[in-house]
């Protein structure tokens, strides 16, 4: 009956996961696929590249969302180990919709929400680091790598008393793996010296624009 409960919980966040918000949005700011245009990524770093902040910021709400609304109905159905299930899940969706021929984002926001749903203190660390190293380097995939990193980390320094502890780090190593495979690209690029830096300037720029033409970018 349990082993039921963790299914369902597994389906109901792939299934939310699989809601591509930075699709979803980009055509709604009048762009007919976001991931044909900047890195080709469904993401919120995508999305802010060329639509600009309002819309990144809501994809990185709608992104967080689903990861959190997953883990609230897998802890309803099983428990710690349910929660932690539908999280993933939800992080598997958005990496690989199936609604969108398995092309979606990285999973860092979803993942911020599945955070969330374990402890929100955890959260606002990690998003504290991943602001801190935006502002440092102005590349945002150096920024969710060293966030990544430390996920695992604070996560085995945290949560040593915590009954559920080895089911909690198993799943953020498994967590940041997703994240690293979603960053392979960046890497490469990274290594190569070719990963693009935030311009900060244009983003503020296709923003005004993106108003002017009444949500067109």
């Amino acid at each position: 009956m349990l082993i039921a409960r963790y299914l369902i919980a597994a389906v109901i966040g792939y299934l939310l996961g699989c809601i591509s918000s930075g699709v979803l949005i980009g055509k709604a700011f009048g762009l007919k696929d976001i991931r044909k245009v900047g890195s080709g990524n469904a993401g919120t770093t995508n999305v802010l590249r060329n639509l600009g902040w309002l819309p990144s910021v809501l994809t990185l709400l709608c992104d967080c969302l689903k990861g959190y609304v997953a883990c609230l109905i897998g802890k309803r159905l099983g428990g710690d180990a349910g929660m932690l299930i539908g999280g993933v899940a939800a992080i598997l969706g958005h990496d690989f919709p199936v609604f969108f021929g398995f092309k979606g984002g990285k999973g860092i926001a979803t993942s911020l929400g599945v955070i969330i749903a374990i402890h929100p203190l955890l959260a606002l660390a990690l998003l504290a680091v991943q602001i801190l190293a935006v502002a440092l380097t102005r590349t945002m995939s150096v920024a969710s790598l060293i966030t990544t990193v430390a996920f695992p980390v604070l996560t085995a320094l945290l949560f040593r008393q915590r009954e559920s502890y080895a089911l909690l780090v198993v799943t953020s190593l498994v967590m940041s793996a997703l994240s690293l495979y979603g960053h392979r690209g960046n890497i490469a690029r990274l290594l190569r010296g070719e990963e693009n830096k935030l311009d900060f300037r244009k983003i503020a720029e296709k923003s005004r624009r993106g108003k002017r033409n009444g949500g067109n970018p």
